[in-house]
């Protein structure tokens, strides 16, 4: 921790300033259907992998191997897939408010392309605005139980003075 004085001219322990060069999201999925993901990913959205780290055989009765981690490359973006190993993983449950948004300019033909790969549509294409779209949005759910939101690309948001 750095040392830096406080106007009261007392010395106080202060974190110093860390600086991420990443954020990768890691979508968590019952084992051994990681693989399944990662090629739903690729066909649906266009995912490009990137890397794969898995673990040999877990038990002799398991065929696939364990994935630890896929990287996937995605709309500028990585995000890694695993399987959840029955012994160190979170449990994955329904309706975590973990939500990830896609932007294009064509939303329908992308909820038709995840749908016809497997995914779920929620409702119909509608206009609106949130906080990561503004205008049109369709709404799929993947057969692994994540929320994602096409979306046609947002405005730039603008300053705001405090």
């Amino acid at each position: 921790m750095a040392q830096q004085e406080v106007q009261n001219g007392g010395a106080e322990k202060v974190a110093a300033a860390v600086k991420f060069s990443a954020m990768k999201p890691q979508l968590m999925v019952e084992a051994p259907k990681a693989a399944d993901a990662v090629q739903f990913y690729k066909t649906a959205f266009g995912a490009v992998e990137a890397g794969r780290t898995v673990y040999p055989k877990r038990k002799a009765d398991q065929e696939l191997p364990h994935i630890l981690s896929a990287q996937l490359e995605l709309a500028g973006s990585t995000i890694v897939v695993s399987d959840i190993a029955d012994d160190s993983a979170p449990v994955k449950t329904e309706g975590t408010g973990f939500v990830l948004c896609l932007e294009t300019e064509d939303v329908e033909a992308a909820v038709t392309k995840a749908v016809a790969a497997g995914a779920v549509a929620e409702g119909e294409i509608t206009e609106g605005d949130g906080a990561c779209y503004d205008g049109r949005v369709g709404k799929v759910k993947d057969p692994y139980g994540y929320v994602w939101l096409i979306c046609t690309p947002a405005k730039k948001c603008t300053e705001v003075e405090a």
